[in-house]
């Protein structure tokens, strides 16, 4: 199920104009993941203009134009709707993608100085979502904050941005699952969040 929710976070970038690379083919089932196999994607923003300022911590679409470049880890347990400060202090491999032997094995993907690298590459968490009430909002975020996470994206948010971007009267036959968002929005069973405001 990972590959699928991968998927759903490539198309997230695509659309937003980023070129997206799969870090590896495989999937490890068999034992435990080593950390340079926490990285799910690695994004790179080509009309990123530089100088602007740091996106925010947590990143919705408007945000995305202030990254350049950007590991990408996906935990999408969506059993789990909410991870709150007590789970990413007991869980080691949310944050296993952030240790140093990890950002030496991607130094070689961007071909750019090894300044710049250090100065924009971004490290990104896709999660189901953090709590929304305090004081366990703030703590989650600090707490990912001061483990070196440079943002985060919410399922919740990433997918109403896909289906308010997908277009009824185009084709996705390239995507499977734009092609399903179409269908569904052509047959009215998906709709964007603009059009829930005018419900009676």
């Amino acid at each position: 199920m990972s590959g699928f929710d991968e998927n759903i976070v490539r198309e997230y970038f695509e659309l937003h104009g980023f070129l997206v690379r799969q870090v590896r083919k495989y999937q490890v089932q068999s034992r435990r993941k080593v950390a340079e196999e926490e990285i799910d994607l690695i994004v790179y923003n080509p009309t990123y203009a530089a100088g602007d300022r740091e996106p925010n911590f947590l990143l919705f679409a408007s945000e995305l134009p202030y990254i350049h470049r950007a590991v990408v880890v996906v935990k999408a347990w969506h059993t789990i709707h909410k991870f709150t400060p007590s789970l990413l202090k007991s869980s080691s491999e949310i944050l296993k993608f952030l240790e140093k032997s990890v950002s030496k094995n991607i130094e070689g993907s961007f071909t750019d100085t090894e300044e710049e690298k250090a100065q924009d590459l971004k490290r990104i968490l896709v999660l189901p979502g953090l709590p929304t009430t305090e004081p366990y909002r703030s703590e989650s975020i600090q707490l990912l904050r001061d483990k070196g996470v440079d943002g985060i994206i919410s399922f919740r948010a990433m997918l109403l941005d896909i289906i308010q971007k997908v277009e009824v009267n185009r084709s996705y036959q390239k995507s499977e699952f734009l092609q399903i968002l179409r269908v569904l929005k052509n047959y009215d069973l998906v709709k964007d969040s603009q059009m829930g405001l005018f419900k009676d």
